[in-house]
């Protein structure tokens, strides 16, 4: 028990360093507000232009939205550390690389849920001025979690593999933005490969989206998550 405290501590010793990190640097704040404006107008364009009242529109956006975001917001957790020569430094710390990893991990999920967070204001003049699906608007904010977190564990296989931020954030891009339109391309995918459309990101989240939380989305997003993890920390072993 003794030793799975002190395990515990140091991965939130990480996690608060990041995080303290994260607001810390104007590119925190250029971010959530980027993110903000965009989604607001879109909440808002429904909600004015044609009077409704739901947000049913903006978890439609949102999987594509955080392609970009997520990434922006991982870029920095190891390749920023590299580039400065502060990750020797940490590697010569008595914390474990899965401290490391998981701690940068929920610095960067956190992160995100903060970001996200502001939505909510949606919501309660939703609750004020229409009638809003309970049901769909909880599924969605837990796919929105979940696939938030998935995109930090990839964004953090690219941040650790490279000392460049804009390496890193290009091809974790790349990764999230693939992932969000595999299931997109179910038209022009043959018959016998259309298992490929449940390697989806998007097809898992809007599942969940409905209100319909299925073992099977879970499942896809922590497997996500879990094998990501794993190569991050393989990554950050050989070059302690």
């Amino acid at each position: 028990m003794e030793k799975f405290n002190k395990k515990f501590n140091e991965t939130i010793a990480v996690m608060k360093k990041d995080l303290n990190d994260y607001f810390n640097s104007p590119i925190a704040y250029i971010v959530i507000t980027i993110f903000l404006v965009f989604v607001g107008f879109f909440f808002f364009k429904d909600f004015f232009f044609f009077n409704q009242a739901e947000m049913r529109s903006l978890f439609q956006l949102m999987p594509l939205m955080l392609t970009f975001v997520i990434p922006a917001v991982t870029m920095r957790l190891f390749a920023e550390e590299r580039h400065t020569g502060s990750f020797e430094i940490l590697m010569t710390l008595p914390v474990s690389s899965m401290d490391i990893v998981i701690g940068k991990f929920l610095a960067g999920t956190i992160f995100a849920v903060i970001m996200i967070s502001p939505t909510l204001l949606y919501l309660i003049t939703i609750i004020f001025l229409g009638s809003p699906d309970y049901g769909s608007i909880f599924g969605g904010y837990i796919g929105v979690v979940l696939l938030s977190a998935s995109y930090t564990s990839i964004g953090l296989i690219a941040s650790s593999l490279t000392r460049n931020q804009i390496v890193a954030f290009i091809s974790s891009w790349a990764a999230c933005f693939l992932l969000w339109m595999i299931d997109k391309l179910s038209l022009f995918i043959p018959a016998k490969l259309g298992f490929l459309t449940y390697l989806g990101s998007d097809y898992h989240f809007q599942n969940i989206a409905k209100g319909v939380i299925d073992s099977r989305d879970l499942i896809y997003f922590i497997s996500l998550c879990v094998l990501s993890l794993m190569f991050t920390i393989k990554a950050v072993e050989e070059r302690r």
